[in-house]
């Protein structure tokens, strides 16, 4: 059965101008419905790693902010650590990135709480008895929150080709154990030239799974004891634990998509999707920089199906004039994939045929123009 997607194509007049549009299409979706009054509501959004400019802009999240509100909520802006050393690797450097990139609490009216704890060990298992995952582990604050609306920057994606609703929620709201669990079932690997012997890791490591090796000094992996929590990662400063991450595109998209199945377990009642297609650069807002878009601005997506969101989302920007210049190969024409193009090692669907099949939704999809 197709599912409903609702579509902004962006134009807007001076007695519509772009927050009145943006509460007619949630009014459209009857986007409040779930939300009961006191509702404690996750905003799962990206903040925009240190360096990236494509990231979504904190004034087009504010008329969804007071929509919610209006509808009972209490909405909170929030986002997990990542695997990767960087700005948003534990809660205090991933708070003041959000803030250095203007995620105000006192303009939006939403405070910032990163949902896996101070050092991306809260955690609640979430049992899905997937073909790849038992159990998942969700970031704690995402988990316990009554509603929750994922704001997606619908764009391209250097390992899974694109990322949209599906990707913020399975890959983005997994505690740092969730995401090792998601890119490798294995241990970390040891990169011993850079390893100082500081120790920082092996006060991390709950398991005693790392140790010093006696020949060399450095620090040395029982793979059997690690449990792939992530903290080594956070503790390191020095490079000397790095992601391993080879696995088979599939079966990172695969287990994705389980996660996903996961994080929407954890609410009694449908959670809504909102995509941005703008700004459709060809990597994730991850990368530290922000390369030109690939095709024009198209819109706004919103539904309660992940699936088609994402499927509509992707179908809007295949069917779009490609940009120049830009990381697409001359000579792509409207109706080509970009994002197949551009990252040629992934599955043709890009994982939504396995979104589909596990029950997330749908990819028969009804476009509703606003």
């Amino acid at each position: 059965m197709a599912s409903k997607v609702f579509f902004w194509n962006l134009r807007a007049t001076v007695k519509m101008p772009f927050g009145k549009r943006m509460r007619s299409l949630l009014k459209a979706v009857k986007g409040g419905q779930h939300i009961k009054d006191g509702d404690l509501t996750a905003i799962k959004l990206h903040f925009g790693e240190q360096g990236t400019t494509g990231f979504l802009r904190p004034l087009w999240i504010k008329p969804i902010l007071d929509f919610v509100r209006e509808s009972g909520g209490k909405p909170f802006l929030t986002d997990a650590s990542t695997l990767y050393v960087g700005q948003r690797g534990e809660a205090v450097s991933h708070a003041m990135c959000a803030a250095h990139h203007g995620w105000d609490p006192l303009m939006l009216d939403a405070p910032v709480i990163i949902a896996d704890g101070l050092r991306g060990e809260y955690e609640v298992p979430v049992p899905i008895g997937g073909k790849h995952i038992e159990d998942a582990y969700i970031a704690g604050s995402i988990a316990e929150a009554d509603f929750m609306v994922t704001l997606n920057h619908f764009k391209g994606h250097e390992m899974a080709g694109y990322g949209g609703a599906l990707k913020n929620i399975g890959m983005g709201a997994a505690s740092k154990k969730g995401k090792m669990q998601q890119h490798f079932s294995t241990g970390p690997i040891i990169n011993q030239d850079a390893c100082t012997a500081c120790g920082s890791c092996l006060k991390a490591c709950k398991t005693g799974a790392l140790y010093l090796e006696e020949s060399t000094g450095k620090i040395a992996l029982d793979a059997e004891k690690c449990v792939g929590c992530g903290g080594c990662f956070v503790a390191c400063r020095h490079g000397g634990l790095e992601v391993d991450w080879k696995m088979g595109v599939q079966e990172f998209l695969e287990r994705m998509m389980e996660y996903a199945k996961g994080v929407l377990a954890t609410k009694e009642t449908p959670s809504l999707h909102v995509n941005f297609v703008m700004d459709v650069v060809p990597d994730c807002d991850c990368v530290g920089f922000t390369d030109a878009p690939i095709c024009p601005d198209i819109g706004v997506l919103v539904s309660f199906d992940p699936v088609a969101v994402d499927q509509a989302s992707m179908d809007l920007v295949n069917a779009a004039q490609p940009l120049y210049p830009s990381q697409l190969p001359f000579g792509v024409t409207p109706g080509q994939n970009k994002f197949l193009a551009i990252h040629q090692h992934v599955p043709q669907a890009f994982g939504l045929d396995y979104a589909e099949e596990i029950g997330l939704g749908s990819r028969e999809y009804e476009l509703v123009n606003l």
